[in-house]
């Protein structure tokens, strides 16, 4: 398993909890950032060491290879001396490093390709960890967005939900049933006192009524 294998197991694992727990999505984006930090730092090293590794084969291949060619003319010196067996052991140790040398060369082309490989999923990662740089500023604004909007969905669904909103109306409308009541009373009040008026000058008039015709009567008898 590389490091980047590693890597999205351990962020999906972290990130896979933060959620289950329900933490701020910001806490989210800087635990991912400071994972993919970390294995940036490790995948650096792991690809440092491939290298580095990749070197050595290419190294050994070279060092085998000028063996064999060392050899090779050894066996031609051998056999110009008249040895013909110092030759054949000298031409055999040759071909036993060619073989190395091939070999060697063959685990370096392999193991350059896995390099070439994690370079280039090194610089993704480089490049993620610069996305989600650029992207953080923005997604917290975000955030904060939604967080007004479900803040503004919980307030206007207060009445629907049978909560402050429908007591504040209901009070607001006993309150308006009392001043209507209040209203009413006063107008009925002054409709009583209009009707005594009324009542009042009624008797004023029989008052007056019988006082003019007791006068009339006293004026009568003192003219017989």
């Amino acid at each position: 398993m590389t490091i980047f294998d590693r890597l999205s197991r351990l962020l999906r694992a972290n990130v896979n909890d933060m959620i289950s727990k329900a933490e701020d999505p910001a806490k989210i984006i800087d635990q991912a950032l400071r994972d993919m930090r970390s294995a940036y730092a490790d995948a650096r090293n792991e690809v440092a060491g491939a290298m580095a590794q990749s070197a050595k084969l290419e190294r050994e291949s070279g060092t085998n290879g000028k063996l064999a060619a060392e050899y090779e003319k050894k066996a031609e010196e051998a056999l110009r001396g008249g040895s013909e067996d110092l030759a054949r052991e000298a031409l055999r140790r040759a071909q036993n490093h060619k073989d190395l040398a091939k070999g060697f060369d063959e685990q370096r082309t392999i193991q350059q390709s896995t390099v070439d490989q994690l370079k280039t999923q090194l610089r993704a990662l480089e490049a993620k960890i610069d996305e989600m740089e650029s992207k953080k500023t923005l997604l917290a604004a975000r955030q904060k967005t939604a967080q007004a909007g479900a803040t503004l969905d919980r307030v206007s669904g207060f009445d629907k939900a049978g909560g402050a909103m429908d007591a504040f109306n209901e009070m607001e409308q006993k309150v308006a049933g009392m001043e209507d009541r209040n209203r009413a009373i006063g107008e009925l009040r002054n409709e009583n006192d209009f009707d005594a008026q009324l009542k009042d000058l009624g008797r004023d008039r029989d008052v007056d009524d019988a006082l003019a015709a007791l006068k009339a009567k006293v004026q009568g008898s003192n003219q017989s």
